[in-house]
């Protein structure tokens, strides 16, 4: 078990006033069956701002908040504790995974019906879907899905700057590089286009493991893959590496668009400086 504190502050500065905005943020952790969120907070400001919380369709918290009145400066600070307890990897499979037939057959199919179709930041072109099929011939689901994270880490660097927010999985194969949005959507749609259940996971990492207890470090918002072999696994492709106890949940979707830490439309502005940190603190 690891208990980390994070906070998460992104701020605009804007060139000139804005009159109003609608905003919505997925800045807050989840509690699921690896994570427990112990406290949570989101503040805005100007302080004027009406916020209300809800769950969207994927699960995620998310916080709205409008502001009617003139501003020159949006500020978000997402303050959580989170204990995460992840225990064994995604190698390390209890039960034998499920076969090709009931993967492909009509209940899985039904069952996991909003993670299977490609999107177009998913979709990872015609040569990725043939130099997968490839790597995984013979291979049962699981082992397929480690075979395609294998075989990523061999063609693909993590580079920033490389792509852009509207990036999609096909651009990222091309230039063979990218950042973790990017690989976390060639990942999915690699699995997808085997017909393996696969979602876009966003969320925060520690990237510290010898940091000291109580000691902050600067943290990432991070994204990586979880996908569904007869239960459901996660991978981190950018470390190329299992997904564990440095690593906290905020949200799940099909792609980046649906997991978006702040995002709203505003009236004026002409233009902003963004500033964003993420700083982690080892508590336990």
């Amino acid at each position: 078990m690891t208990r980390l504190r994070i906070s998460h502050r992104t701020t605009y500065d804007y060139v000139r006033r804005v009159s109003l905005s609608y905003n919505e943020a997925r800045m807050s952790p989840i509690t699921d069956p690896h994570q427990v969120v112990l406290e949570s907070s989101l503040t805005v400001g100007p302080e004027q701002a009406a916020v209300e919380t809800y769950r969207d369709y994927w699960g995620t918290r998310v916080t709205s908040f409008d502001i009617t009145s003139p501003h020159d400066r949006l500020a978000v600070l997402a303050e959580a504790t989170v204990e995460v307890h992840r225990g064994r990897g995604p190698g390390e499979v209890d039960a034998d995974p499920v076969d090709w037939d009931e993967l492909h057959g009509p209940a899985a199919q039904n069952r996991f019906s909003d993670w299977l179709p490609q999107t177009p930041l998913s979709g990872p072109g015609d040569e990725v879907i043939a130099l997968v099929r490839d790597e995984v011939r013979g291979l049962n689901p699981h082992e397929a899905a480690m075979a395609v994270f294998a075989w990523m880490r061999g063609q693909m660097s993590y580079v920033p700057g490389a792509t852009h927010v509207h990036s999609n999985a096909e651009h990222a194969w091309t230039a063979r590089k990218g950042v973790c949005q990017d690989l976390a959507h060639l990942g999915a749609g690699a699995l997808r286009s085997l017909g393996i259940p696969a979602r876009y996971v966003s969320g925060y990492l520690h990237p510290r493991p010898a940091a000291g207890i109580g000691e902050e470090v600067v943290g990432e918002s991070h994204a990586w893959v979880e996908w569904w072999d007869g239960a459901w696994r996660a991978w981190d492709p950018t470390n190329t590496g299992p997904v564990g106890d440095l690593h906290v949940v905020v949200a799940r979707g099909r792609d980046y668009r649906d997991v978006t830490p702040l995002k709203g439309i505003l009236s004026g502005g002409g233009g902003s400086t963004l500033a964003v940190r993420v700083a982690v603190t080892r508590l336990a």
